[in-house]
């Protein structure tokens, strides 16, 4: 076994950071936890909630940025799915309708997990999970 190996941290690549944080800060609860300086328009954040944590960096540098995302790139996010465990998916699914979140209901899954599905502005699936 690999020796001192700890927590996981993803970077996910966003196209506007502004849209990505008031997802994941305020709809979903996240904490800022540092960035890149310029607020809202930083070009990277980490951010945490609970024990986890994610990392969010812009595709382009702002004086860069093209006026509409690259829609195969969001095609690739697809591929990405980033899933949280915590103790339950049915009141995460209260909370973020709460917050105005479209989501459908948790479901439990054929191999015991009750899980909740949903995805982000730029197309990740994010799944909050726990054994049924």
């Amino acid at each position: 076994m690999m020796p001192g190996v700890g927590t996981l941290c993803p970077l996910i690549q966003v196209y506007d950071m502004p849209r990505a944080l008031a997802f994941y800060r305020d709809k979903l609860g996240f904490q800022l936890d540092s960035d890149s300086g310029g607020g809202d328009d930083a070009d990277w954040c980490l951010l945490k909630l609970g024990g986890s944590s994610l990392m969010l960096n812009t595709d382009y540098e702002a004086a860069e940025r093209p006026p509409a995302p690259d829609q195969a790139r969001i095609a690739a996010h697809q591929d990405t799915g980033l899933f949280f465990n915590c103790q339950s998916a049915d009141a995460i699914y209260d909370y973020l309708k709460a917050r105005g979140v479209a989501l459908d209901p948790p479901k439990t899954a054929p191999y015991g997990m009750r899980q909740l599905y949903l995805r982000d502005p730029d197309g990740y699936e994010l799944c909050f999970q726990h054994p049924a």
